[in-house]
């Protein structure tokens, strides 16, 4: 705690009201404190094993669900975002924390291989053996537009702690209570796991931020944010001794393309859905499709008709902060002498805006209308057939790229996934881009200036952000970890060039 430091204050969205909390910004040396016992943290972290981080990530997930209402209601109190949603969101969270001790017992993430002496046409080889291991502590920044599933106990540190590394986390101005309640929680469950001390904390203050990337022990930073947030902690990173890794989610544009034989088929139910999609949780998903084209003419016509009449019903939002709604409010005003198609809802109070669309040619749009704006807003955008390609072209890199095709075959369909595919980390067909399961075949991630990392922050392989690879030559048996030691393994390894299932032991 900085001497004299006024308390964390907790701001409702729905009025504006701000509230002083029993919460201190945290400290530099209270950080590097924390630091210091997540070093030790990891290390006993990795002593446990599998059995015992799937342990400790089951307990975390059943904490939560055991202080259900108490998260939710405090989180709705500092996001407006509902307690439906949030209630939602809390089952992903409990779902990624126990889908991570899956993935810690599968064993496949090591990318264990045995490579035993013999002849090559090279020359003899030596005994070599490789998997990967946890980098160490990692930091991880709280999103503001998910208070649970990428914050506190979020992805992020689900992958980390399966991963054998604790977690620091910066918590969130937007919901400080919210964080420290879900960090007690986690913390609990830690100790109640059998955990280490220091497995999870929980920082406050943009001073302990940017103590905690410039703590020697932290090997590696998760943030989800903007850009300018981001160029201030690669700065920090940059001004280290050792420079660590860095994995950003900045900001995606996640362009929607109706083609002509879609808006043929189904125009009015697309419409529909659309605003549908760009206006949930008030447009905050970092999945909302922000950019849409739309083929001229009578089918899309029908497509933009049908989009302003669902845009007319949709209600004015609070948005999560001051800054965010400020920001969109002078997104929106730089859009003024286009065509604006708004909701008929007329912000009251607190952090509530209008929903609104703005609709334009191909030939109109500017590099302005190709950057992300946050919240319930999105640019529609009418083609000719012969400027698609161009306009594909020009789009940034995305987090999810959405194509609505024909029914059956549809070159422009296939012209335009084959464009896409370079512009963005997944692609969705027929479908609304704001949901992201949690799978082994999942990836959420983009080209830049989506993120800067190839890889993704959702799914099995979210994992490997925090991992790192070492080979042993030669060792003996006692010097190697259980995976890589000869007979039977509890982990699918490739042995010699040959893929080996594990071998399970049986009751």
């Amino acid at each position: 705690m900085t001497a004299g430091a006024r308390p964390v204050r907790s701001v409702d969205p729905r009025t504006g009201d701000s509230n002083a909390t029993d919460l201190l910004p945290t400290g530099a040396a209270e950080v590097a404190e924390r630091c210091a016992r997540a070093g030790a943290a990891s290390a006993e972290l990795e002593r446990i094993g599998p059995a015992g981080r799937a342990a400790l990530l089951r307990a975390m997930a059943d904490g939560l669900e055991l202080a259900r209402d108490e998260v939710v209601t405090t989180a709705d109190r500092e996001t407006a975002l509902g307690r439906a949603r949030l209630d939602g969101e809390l089952i992903r969270t409990a779902y990624q924390l126990r889908f991570f001790a899956e993935v810690v017992e599968d064993g496949a993430y090591l990318e264990a291989a045995i490579d035993h002496p013999g002849d090559t046409p090279m020359g003899p080889r030596p005994d070599l053996r490789r998997m990967l291991v946890p980098t160490g502590p990692v930091a991880v920044f709280g999103a503001s537009n998910f208070p649970l599933a990428f914050s506190v106990p979020g992805g992020a540190t689900a992958a980390a702690l399966a991963a054998g590394c604790a977690v620091v986390v910066k918590a969130h101005g937007s919901h400080p209570l919210t964080s420290a309640l879900c960090g007690r929680i986690l913390a609990d469950a830690a100790t109640r796991a059998g955990a280490p001390e220091g497995t999870i904390s929980v920082v406050f203050g943009r001073e302990a931020g940017t103590a905690l990337v410039s703590d020697p022990a932290i090997t590696a930073v998760s943030f989800t944010g903007g850009h300018s947030g981001a160029s201030a902690l690669r700065a920090l990173i940059a001004r280290r001794p050792d420079p660590i890794p860095f994995y950003g989610e900045l900001g995606s544009v996640n362009p929607l393309v109706v083609t002509a034989a879609g808006a043929a088929e189904r125009a009015a139910e697309i419409g529909r859905d659309l605003v549908g999609s760009f206006t949930l949780g008030g447009g905050q998903f970092c999945t909302k499709p922000g950019l849409v084209l739309v083929p001229a003419g009578p089918d899309g016509d029908r497509l933009v008709d049908a989009a302003g009449e669902a845009l007319a019903a949709v209600p004015a939002p609070a948005l999560l902060n001051a800054g965010i709604a400020e920001s969109f409010a002078s997104g929106v005003k730089a859009l003024e002498g286009r065509r604006l198609i708004t909701s008929g809802a007329e912000p009251a109070r607190g952090f509530e805006v209008r929903p609104t669309a703005v609709l334009v040619d191909a030939d109109e749009l500017d590099a302005a209308l190709l950057e992300e704006l946050f919240g319930p807003v999105a640019v529609l955008v009418r083609y000719a057939p012969e400027q698609l390609a161009g306009v594909l072209d020009r789009l940034p890199g995305s987090l999810v790229a959405t194509v609505h095709g024909g029914a059956g075959a549809d070159p422009e369909r296939d012209r335009a996934v084959e464009v896409l595919r370079g512009r963005a980390g997944r692609l969705l067909f027929n479908g609304y881009p704001t949901g992201v399961a949690v799978s082994w075949a999942q990836h959420h991630g983009g080209p830049w200036p989506a993120t800067d990392t190839q890889h993704t922050s959702v799914g099995a392989t979210a994992i490997r952000r925090f991992l790192r690879p070492v080979a042993w030559q030669n060792a003996p048996q006692a010097s190697l970890p259980p995976e890589l030691r000869d007979g039977p393994s509890p982990v699918p390894r490739r042995v010699d060039g040959t893929a080996v299932p594990p071998a399970r032991a049986t009751a």
